[in-house]
């Protein structure tokens, strides 16, 4: 049966596409504008000339960028964040949703344990007692202060929850019943039945890991410990000269202020950039469906 619609409704569709098209846009064009000053010349960017597309295109921003030590440290000590604190988020997570999934009769303390999480999320100690409770541990100036202090990501733990009660409780049964125990079933069928909340909360992670700056500016001693935000942060916001050599100082003379920064940005959102395409088709149905139940 051929389902009609009418002319209210075609409206509404044709409405709701323009205006996602048209916020798309506006979320898209500023990075556009960002890439376009990075690959234009000093004189063009200082005089306010590129709009969308570069103006006398020069790689020299990118060179200078890339030709730094520090710059391409802080890649390193990110991208050793992300993979170390998005592999124990999503390890940590899958092993606190799965107990906290099952009912009241099958696992008694269920509840205490959600409120217990929820808590968290509704009241932090501080600045102070977290940055005391770090130091005490003895990880400062390492990656591991980056990674321990959020390595059970709460909201990501209700969202997998959620989406593990969800699926069909015969597929559990008739694991126990061919012999397996809880930890064989979470591996073995519940977690490869749960790809699009994982790859959700992936990403998640992910972005979260990438993009903070502010503990590492609080965590990290030394600028060589500093993870990339971080470091974006000291040379672009605060101008830390002491963070450049002489000949970086040389190069930054002959290139525009304004195309380093773009430059810098640009290279920064990159990577986020060419992982969500990836888990983009899996975002919509994870996050749905891991948000029906309490």
């Amino acid at each position: 049966m051929v389902e009609r619609t009418t002319f209210g409704r075609r409206s509404f569709i044709a409405a709701n596409y323009t205006f996602l098209i048209l916020l798309s846009i506006l979320c898209v064009l500023p990075l556009v504008h960002v890439f376009a000053v990075s690959l234009s010349s000093s004189a063009a960017a200082t005089a306010g000339l590129v709009k969308l597309w570069p103006v006398e295109w020069s790689w020299k921003s990118y060179e200078y960028v890339l030709s730094k030590q520090a710059f391409l440290k802080s890649v390193l000590v990110s991208t050793e964040r992300v993979v170390l604190g998005v592999s124990l988020n999503l390890l940590l997570t899958v092993l606190v949703a799965y107990p906290l999934s099952k009912e009241p009769h099958i696992f008694r303390w269920r509840t205490a344990y959600v409120w217990f999480f929820v808590f968290t999320i509704l009241f932090g100690g501080g600045l102070v007692p977290w940055y005391m409770v770090i130091k005490a541990t003895g990880i400062m100036d390492s990656v591991w202060a980056l990674i321990l202090p959020g390595a059970v990501p709460v909201f990501n733990v209700i969202l997998l929850l959620n989406f593990f009660r969800g699926l069909p409780k015969e597929l559990e049964e008739a694991a126990f019943i061919d012999g397996a125990g809880y930890m064989v079933t979470l591996w073995k069928v519940i977690v490869p039945l749960s790809a699009p909340a994982i790859a959700t909360i992936t990403l998640f992670s992910t972005v979260g890991h990438w993009n903070s700056w502010f503990d590492g500016m609080i965590l990290m001693n030394k600028p060589d410990h500093y993870p990339l935000q971080t470091y974006l942060r000291t040379v672009v916001i605060e101008r830390d000269l002491s963070l450049m050599s002489l000949d970086d100082l040389e190069l930054m003379s002959q290139i525009s202020d304004r195309t380093t920064k773009s430059a810098q940005i640009f290279l920064g959102s990159l990577p986020i950039l060419l992982v969500y395409p990836f888990l983009q088709k899996y975002f919509m149905k994870g996050i749905v469906l891991g948000s029906v139940k309490e």
